[in-house]
């Protein structure tokens, strides 16, 4: 136990590492400058402030091309003894918005001056930062992301106060207050929301089978244990990654899925399902289980290792799964290099995805059956799950026509097995007979051309689905090419990548909607492959400050970000309806 918990440690430690070469952050990061229109006149620039670093008021300056400035309007600040100038200065920390009047007329320039020093010693030279800015009518739009901000646009002389993506505006909110008092429950109940997609329901039937191998004898509180032991050792290794992917700012999500991690997970589920039949049973080695049955009960800390590593390992599934709260502490930690904030969010997050796997553990008293011949059928039945899981974790690394086969193998076997091979009750015949009838709907859609295991009928259809067409880009230069072609309509950019599950949702379900469709009719829709995660994938990443798909970023007619248009994570097709036409009031 103790060489898991120095694994562990060593992991949590890696971005400290990372810092040690590191005394001091880049000016644009110590310093993070952001503007936009609030409306036709005026201006309001931001500067988020690291922790530990200040800025001084009697530095800030600015100029506009094409645009005339009125006197800055800047709130008070601090005022204390600079060692550095031996005066009193007024500085600002954490955070400060100045409001400029301006009279302009379409796109301009501002130009912002400002200085900034750190609590260690340094003072860096003046830095000049530089937004582009459009203003016209009676509603104004800035050049820059600003997410979670409300935002103007004019529409018939009439000003609409729209607040979009206003989940990420209050995670954004809520970090850079730095109040854990309000931080921890946000995170905890977004992560119970996340508790419930397609990343994190698989460790349901790990969890599960782990408890059904106890045996009949299981106890709530023996469950339970196994449970929040499980869940520990998830949490920790996510929050490490989320803290490493933070620090590093790109690539982990890839890294995570290249073919040999997802072909060894899904050999060690291989290798689970085959003890839940019995083939083997697994257990310590003898030696290790007599010192261990010395010291508590008999193969109950081998068994909580082993469920600890377990967890640990699923959040190998979890943590490639970029959904808005994610991206969201990611964010905060690479800008501002706050590892207890941000890593205390992801811990939360973590323990709100792990609520249902409590529910499994603690109710393993109550649902389980506890005659032996049902326990064999349970433990078979979680053994076939385990199967599907690991042709599911495999799936983006292998052709779609292997998924389909050994998907309809599967489901033939053991429906076959559940109607014929084994004495059971009307309800394990009925069970055989819903997975013979999905296996023999994989069989029939591969052998006529089907190629999708989430649809396998779909393609004998009289209309078929309907998927969008996009035009792929993978440059910023091609970006920016396809944005000033796109003729005034709005521009609707997609990252995906073959081994993102959310992105895959979004292509089947949401995409295809018929009202997502007539969305989409006036728009020019471009996507973004990073599967690769090469040079290119990665620039593009950084541009929009993402660490992985899906991410959707919108543009207005003028070629401008949308401000708070971004769609993070998966969404259903009724939502995401709502969103597109909110964007095309832009």
């Amino acid at each position: 136990m103790s060489r898991v918990f120095a694994l562990l440690a060593l992991l949590c430690t890696l971005p400290l590492l990372a810092h040690a070469d590191e005394d001091f952050l880049a000016p644009e990061i110590a310093f993070q400058f952001s503007a936009r229109m609030v409306d036709t006149k005026t201006i309001a620039v931001t500067y988020a402030i690291a922790d530990g670093y200040y800025m001084y008021r009697e530095r800030f300056a600015f100029k506009a091309s094409d645009a005339a400035l009125g006197e800055a309007v800047i709130p008070a600040g601090k005022v204390e003894f600079d060692q550095t100038f031996q005066k009193d200065v007024e500085t600002y920390r954490k955070s400060v918005t100045i409001r400029i009047p301006v009279q302009a007329s379409g796109r301009f320039t501002l130009t912002a001056s400002s200085q900034g020093c750190s609590d260690k010693g340094l003072c860096y030279s003046p830095m000049d930062s530089q937004a582009n800015l459009f203003a016209q009518g009676d509603g104004a739009k800035s050049g820059a992301p600003d997410k979670g901000l409300k935002i103007l646009s004019a529409s018939d002389d009439a000003t609409k106060n729209v607040v979009l993506d206003a989940e990420t505006g209050r995670i954004e909110r809520a970090l850079q207050s730095g109040e854990l008092l309000a931080i921890l429950p946000l995170f905890l109940l977004l992560g119970l929301g996340l508790a419930f997609t397609p990343c994190v329901l698989p460790m349901v039937p790990i969890l599960s089978s782990i408890i059904i191998g106890e045996g009949a004898q299981t106890k709530r509180s023996r469950g339970l244990l196994l449970a929040v032991v499980y869940s520990l050792g998830m949490a920790l290794v996510y929050t490490c990654l989320g803290l490493a992917a933070g620090w590093v700012g790109e690539g982990l999500s890839a890294a995570l899925q290249n073919p040999w991690v997802l072909s060894g997970f899904a050999i060690l589920m291989v290798g689970l399902a085959l003890s839940m039949f019995d083939v083997y049973h697994l257990q310590m080695p003898a030696f290790v289980q007599h010192r261990l049955t010395r010291a508590s009960e008999r193969q109950s800390a081998g068994k909580l290792v082993g469920v600890f590593v377990m967890g640990a390992l699923s959040a190998l599934i979890v943590g490639p799964c970029v959904a808005a709260p994610l991206a969201g502490a990611l964010l905060y930690i690479s800008q501002t290099r706050d590892l207890v904030i941000g890593g205390s969010a992801l811990f939360a997050m973590a323990i709100g995805m792990s609520v249902p796997l409590l529910l499994v553990g603690a109710s393993a008293g109550t649902l389980l059956p506890r005659t032996g011949a049902w326990m064999n059928g349970v433990k078979r039945f979680f053994g076939v799950l385990m199967l599907a899981l690991a042709i599911w974790m495999i799936s983006p690394v292998i052709p779609a026509v292997v998924q389909m086969l050994a998907l309809a193998a599967l489901g033939l076997a053991y429906g076959a097995y559940l109607l014929w091979g084994a004495k059971g009750s009307w309800f394990a015949k009925a069970l055989g007979l819903v997975f013979a009838i999905l296996g023999a709907m994989q069989l029939v859609g591969v052998s006529t051309g089907g190629r999708d295991a989430w649809a396998p009928l779909a393609h004998l259809s009289a209309d078929g689905v309907r998927k969008p067409v996009f035009v792929r880009v993978k440059t910023s230069a091609e970006l920016d090419a396809a944005i000033a072609q796109a003729g005034g309509k709005n521009v609707m950019l997609d990252f995906y990548a073959d081994w993102c599950v959310s992105c895959i949702e979004m292509e089947k379900f949401t995409f295809t909607d018929p009202r997502v469709h007539a969305q989409f009719a006036d728009m020019v829709l471009l996507q973004v492959d990073v599967t690769a995660n090469n040079a290119y994938d990665k620039e593009m990443l950084r541009r929009f400050n993402l660490f992985g798909p899906p991410a959707i970023i919108f543009f207005d007619k003028n070629g401008q970000e949308i401000r708070g248009g971004r769609v993070i994570g998966f969404q259903k097709a009724d939502k995401f309806t709502q969103s597109l036409a909110l964007i095309k009031q832009f």
